[in-house]
């Protein structure tokens, strides 16, 4: 696989896209490197000078007034990685660590940071070797930036804390030595500039944004199957209704829509049917899940102008040979970005379950009662929808606003976070239940197109069709189906419905 030269500043969302699943080799781009030099050496020139800098010679939050001798600034910054290791909870995905890592390096790349290219250099070295930090999911308000998560990816550079590598828990030393490093001791403000940030957060709802992408994906099948199996009219997908209401996620869903469903004998078979209107579920995809697809780009448009940002504290101006303080690791943006997506990935899992439950409407589908044959000694399809709504249930709870929420921190020094932090974290759990609300919707969409033959559902549909199969044989009599919802989820995180729905966040 090619590696990945990190430009700092200019990641696309491509880019951060193929950093989450693919972990490249990373390599840091030349033409960073003097504006990083100049960084460092401009904190090193406000030392000599003897200003007072906060986090340079300084304590940190409410410590602020707090002058450090010039021969403790070492003490200070390796003071600091460890009294930030607080975090608690479950580690991070690895996945998630290794964004976490290139995005680190991203943002102290553009040379406003005052650290030394060798740190940096440090942390592409653990990426590259695969020696990922253990970094606790909890403990983060997401201001003043996430310290404690970045701070246990720091303590692996100073030869402690905890790394995994190739499942292989190591620890401080054994870690270093795994990636081909030895311990760096910390200059002024390289602790601080290693601790602050939002890259943690940043990370987590980029992650969260790729596993809803693929969730989305399936879903646009799942919906488009699900009008074929109940014999569902593909009017309201007609281009002259979206061109009326200007919104692009509308009519491109809509054309999509269209696509999937051409070439369907079954929607030929029933062209002069009296059915005048299908339920909301079928024929108001467009509008629910363009306006997903328009927020989903919304939302990735804002974090990856945040993957790429400057987001520690304070900034160094190598050309005025400035040292401002600022607060760019108020991760508000992320915060914000999170909620939209979680609100609206709810509404995927919300229209999915509701498509899922007229299935099993025979009054409405015209299909058997549970999309089973001898119904009443067959339950079919009926608990794994109860299993549906059981999940978007909880997932509706999952999607409540975070950043709505502050408490003061640091004794009233940090009055106002953003919890970005665990606001982006809950999007990977809301992807887990959206997976298998879509895999029930699968199951039984597949069961009902199955039920229409010898009418044969369109090419693009028989495909997604296939792929259910191909994990989940035909429901003849009741069997243990939570193992068939698995499956088929399985098969949606590894993106097996991405191309056949053939839309992405970026647009296009």
């Amino acid at each position: 696989m090619a590696g990945l030269t990190i430009t700092p500043g200019t990641l696309a969302l491509g880019d951060l896209r193929r950093l989450y699943r693919d972990r490249p080799a990373l390599d840091l781009d030349p033409a960073a490197r003097e504006a990083i030099a100049d960084s460092a050496a401009t904190v090193a020139r406000v030392i000599a000078s003897g200003k007072v800098v906060y986090g340079v010679n300084t304590g940190f939050g409410k410590l602020a007034q707090k002058t450090i001798p010039t021969d403790r600034l070492a003490d200070l910054q390796k003071a600091l990685v460890r009294s930030h290791c607080a975090g608690v909870g479950d580690p991070l995905a690895g996945d998630v660590v290794f964004l976490v890592l290139a995005l680190k390096a991203n943002g102290l790349g553009r040379g406003h940071s005052g650290i030394r290219g060798e740190v940096i250099d440090a942390l592409l070295a653990l990426a590259n070797a695969g020696v990922l930090p253990v970094i606790p999911g909890q403990g983060s308000v997401g201001a003043s930036g996430d310290l404690a998560p970045l701070a246990h990816m720091s303590a692996v550079l100073i030869g402690e804390g905890e790394a995994v590598r190739d499942g292989e828990l190591l620890r401080g030393e054994a870690a270093l030595q795994a990636a081909g490093l030895t311990a760096v001791e910390l200059a002024p403000k390289e602790g601080l500039a290693l601790l602050n940030g939002t890259q943690v957060s940043t990370a987590l709802a980029l992650a969260g944004l790729f596993e809803i992408e693929r969730v989305f994906n399936a879903a646009m099948v799942a919906g488009a199957m699900t009008v074929d199996a109940a014999m569902g009219s593909d009017t309201p997908f007609d281009p002259r209704i979206h061109a009326l209401r200007a919104h692009p996620g509308q009519a491109e869903t809509a054309a999509a829509y269209r696509r999937l469903l051409h070439g369907s004998a079954i929607r030929v078979s029933h062209l002069e049917c009296d059915r005048v209107q299908d339920p909301y579920s079928l024929r108001c995809q467009p509008q629910v899940m363009g306006a997903v697809l328009d927020h989903l780009r919304f939302a990735a448009g804002r974090l990856a102008a945040e993957a790429n940002a400057v987001s520690d504290n304070p900034l160094v101006f190598s050309d005025t040979g400035e040292v401002m303080s600022g607060g760019n690791f108020h991760a508000e943006p992320v915060a914000f970005a999170a909620d939209q997506i979680a609100i609206a990935a709810s509404e995927i899992g919300a229209l999915s379950e509701r498509r899922t439950a007229m299935l099993m409407d025979a009054n409405i589908s015209t299909l058997p009662p549970f999309l089973v044959a001898e119904p009443g000694i067959n339950s079919g399809f009926m608990i794994a929808q109860v299993t549906a709504a059981a999940l978007q249930s909880e997932t509706k709870l999952l999607a409540s606003p975070a950043s709505i929420d502050s408490l003061p921190t640091s004794a009233n020094q940090e009055d106002h976070v953003s919890m970005a932090t665990h606001g982006a974290r809950r999007l990977l759990a809301m992807a887990a239940n959206l997976r298998r609300i879509v895999a029930v919707e699968l199951l039984c969409a597949a069961q009902g197109v199955d039920l229409r033959r010898p009418l044969a559902t369109s090419p693009a549909l028989a495909e997604a069709v296939a792929e259910v199969r191909n994990v989940a044989e035909f429901f003849e009599n009741d069997r243990q189906v939570g193992r068939d919802i698995e499956a088929v989820a399985a098969r949606i995180g590894a993106g097996a419905f991405d191309r056949i729905a053939g839309v992405t966040v970026e647009g296009g």
